[in-house]
């Protein structure tokens, strides 16, 4: 999770929203990745696809089982479904997010019985450092721009 953290560091740096995630299967670090909206202008890249992405073509095949994904934020529901597709076998996330949290706020749709593959959670790792990361950079970015902020730089409640 520190690595994660380490990532939406520098990700806020760049001005993207301070989320990082990292795949790793067992103590090997297969992915890292932050958000990369802003400088893409793709509404997907989503750190936790992004690093979904690159861990399943380092390993040449789409099925991560046996991986754990490691998210500053409470997936969303476009992320908490590739951890579902990709066959992850555990996410652990620090903040949770209650306004598009999937992975145990809103819904889980990792561990969601009824589907054909499950996904243990763990929340709260490292929660304090994250959240604070995430309300420093909208705390900042509210200051930049009061009247001119753009809409998807709103503050989640955290």
């Amino acid at each position: 999770m520190r690595r994660a953290l380490e990532a939406a560091r520098e990700a806020a740096s760049r001005g993207e929203v301070p989320v990082g995630a990292v795949v790793a299967r067992g103590e090997k670090v297969l992915a890292v990745a932050s958000n990369e909206r802003e400088a893409t202008g793709d509404p997907t890249a989503h750190a936790e696809l992004l690093a979904i992405r690159r861990a399943a073509a380092r390993l040449g095949g789409w099925r991560l089982t046996g991986c754990t994904l490691y998210s500053t934020l409470e997936p969303c529901p476009m992320c908490a479904g590739a951890v579902h597709a990709a066959r992850l076998s555990r996410l652990v996330y620090a903040a949770p997010d209650p306004k598009a949290g999937y992975a145990g706020t809103l819904h889980s749709v990792p561990e969601d019985s009824r589907l054909n593959h499950t996904t243990r959670v763990a929340r709260g790792t490292l929660q304090e450092e994250a959240s604070l990361l995430l309300r420093s950079f909208f705390r900042t970015r509210r200051r930049s721009s009061d009247s001119t902020a753009h809409p998807s730089l709103t503050t989640p409640e955290l």
